[in-house]
């Protein structure tokens, strides 16, 4: 490990930040073209019978290699006999599906007149881009070519078979709830088939299928991938996705693009299911997800869904699933198969726990997540932010007006823990300032040290840690992004502007900054156009805690209220600014 790579002690602490210098980055990019993939199926039998996603080389034994993809990709081609029950079972082998199916493979060797990739090998599978097959993106003229420019050259493969994922299934039902219509985005072919359920989607997110390459490998890249356990995976550390943006369509140009972001939630027996915010398209399903370890990039899951709604509310999450979770249930499956599959189809090493490599951290302090709580209010809940033993700050639309809410604590050390809380101050609906004080009812024997923020930086990375969109499902999520503005008003500021994604729920959360670990603000809302109803989670204010600190130490000292009751009254420029919009100016009216 070079001294500038550095990472953080087992307890999860932060020792200071991870700097991705550029032998470190080559690594990273030549291990994400040796392992990824975009995958395509075609079938004369359905009209534009041809889809596409991403996928994942794991292994050149046998020759030509073993590829892990969607198993959704292959739905619109089962035999009409198998579609009312398909999904419940664990395993489909090929003859289940439309014989004749034409999977094809493009791999690149490293000629590419591109200078800025490594010369590493990558697989993609690639659809047939003429015939009735016509791409909706039509922007670039590159995708008319008909053969990739780059030096790659397309193979053959065959399906070996489809199977399910158990454990990322159970955890999937456990968070995602029809009843909050939930909508998982980035295939739209399926929409397009003949006879396709609405929800079809729903029920193939957990399969996944394995291809074997026909031709032989030749020499480059003659390594498979290196695997870690997703149980070694903390919230906050830093993951790169690899994908190709709208699959077969224009190899040249978006094959293998990477993206950057961090994990964002964990759900299921050994983290089966995980959420990061690294920004994926449609296409990238398949693709894998990296991480930086001490012996270097190693895969650790593979992009479900690129694009995630709840309702109409774009959550800017993606969906992965934990790769150790799928090899080990394909394992199962071939352990099982009395002589119909080869268990040697699968290397033995990918799917063995042997100890993970020590992933790099650079993210936040686990510590500081313990800070943020469920407020509950009735049926609808946000967050809040313990600042005191007794005392939390939350949204005013959060509490709604009650006079106590019920405070979940759902980290250590109070895990599980319920506490009745009394809101003893909210500002009034006038004030631009949303915000609401609650003192518990029991104060709390632990409690993190949580350092205070004096001084903003735009530019510096920022976390957002809240309960979102999943509530109590599975813990708190935190989101990256940088501070993108601090507003002012006579030289004090008076907003702050992140990147990181808010969802409905992230109401009264913490906005940390990364590295220094100091509380910046409470997190009060994201964006919303409502001239056309999108909401924008890549854009939100928080409440400075320079705003609020004198009064929360007003009201420990003394038990005054005075500084809390002084928010709304405030200045007619600070209303400007939380208004988000200025005011129509008053035209005079003419004389004529």
């Amino acid at each position: 490990m070079k001294p500038s790579q550095r990472w953080s002690a087992p307890d999860g602490r932060s020792r200071g930040s991870l700097d991705l210098t550029p032998p470190m980055s080559e690594t990273l990019g030549s291990a994400a073209a040796r392992a990824g993939c975009v995958v395509s199926v075609s079938h004369s039998r359905l009209p534009r019978g041809s889809c596409s996603g991403s996928g994942v080389l794991l292994s050149r034994d046998p020759p030509g290699g073993v590829v892990l993809c969607p198993g959704i990709l292959f739905s619109p081609f089962l035999l009409e006999s198998e579609r009312p029950d398909w999904s419940r079972g664990k395993v489909l082998l090929s003859d289940r599906f439309f014989p004749g199916l034409r999977i094809q493979v493009l791999q690149t060797n490293g000629s590419s007149s591109n200078s800025s990739r490594p010369a590493a090998r990558s697989t993609c599978l690639a659809g047939d881009l003429g015939g009735n097959n016509k791409p909706g993106l039509r922007f670039n003229p590159l995708s008319n070519r008909p053969r990739p420019r780059h030096g790659g050259r397309t193979c053959e493969a065959q399906l070996l078979m489809v199977a399910a994922c158990p454990p990322f299934q159970e955890a999937f039902s456990k968070i995602f709830s029809a009843s909050d219509r939930w909508h998982f985005g980035g295939n739209d072919f399926e929409q397009e088939v003949a006879n396709s359920s609405e929800h079809e989607d729903w029920h193939a997110l957990h399969w996944f299928a394995l291809l074997r390459i026909l031709e032989p490998a030749d020499s480059l890249g003659a390594s498979g991938v290196s695997c870690v356990p997703a149980g070694s995976l903390r919230k906050g550390d830093t993951v790169f996705a690899c994908g190709s943006p709208f699959g077969s369509l224009c190899p040249e140009i978006f094959m293998n693009t990477l993206s950057k972001g961090i994990v964002s939630n964990l759900a299921g027996a050994s983290n089966a299911l995980v959420l990061i915010d690294a920004r994926c398209l449609p296409g990238t399903e398949g693709g894998g997800v990296f991480v930086l370890s001490g012996m270097g990039p190693r895969l650790v899951g593979i992009i479900v869904a690129p694009l995630c709604w709840k309702s109409t509310e774009w959550v800017g999450l993606t969906l992965v699933c934990a790769v150790d979770s799928i090899l080990e249930s394909v394992a199962g499956v071939l352990s099982r198969s009395r002589g119909f599959l080869k268990p040697s189809l699968l290397p033995t090493e990918l799917v063995t726990k042997s100890p993970a490599a020590v992933v790099l951290r650079n993210g936040l302090d686990r510590h500081l997540l313990d800070a943020v709580v469920l407020v509950e209010c009735g049926p609808t809940w946000g967050s809040g932010v313990m600042i005191s033993s007794r005392l939390l700050l939350t949204c005013r639309h959060v509490v709604g007006g009650a006079s106590n809410v019920r405070i979940r604590f759902l980290t250590s050390p109070n895990r599980d823990s319920v506490v009745k809380g009394n809101v003893v101050f909210a500002t009034k609906d006038s004030s631009p300032y949303d915000i609401a004080l609650v003192e518990l009812e029991e104060g709390l024997s632990t409690l993190p040290d949580l350092p205070l923020a004096s001084t903003f930086h735009p530019g510096e990375d920022v976390s957002i840690v809240s309960f979102g969109v999943f509530g109590q499902a599975c813990g708190p999520s935190v989101t990256s992004g940088i501070l993108s503005a601090v507003i002012t008003v006579e030289d004090k500021p008076v907003m702050l502007q992140a990147t990181s994604a808010v969802h409905g729920g992230s109401s009264g959360g913490a906005l940390f900054g990364t590295h220094s670990g100091k509380l910046l603000g409470i997190v009060a809302s994201n964006t919303r156009d409502n001239s056309v109803g999108v909401t924008y989670p890549h854009l939100n204010f928080s409440i400075p805690i320079t705003v609020l600190w004198s009064a929360i130490l007003e009201y420990i000292h003394h038990g005054s209220l005075q500084g809390f009751q002084e928010l709304d009254e405030v200045g007619g420029r600070i209303q400007v600014v939380w208004r988000l919009q200025r005011e129509p100016v008053e035209m005079p009216l003419s004389k004529l």
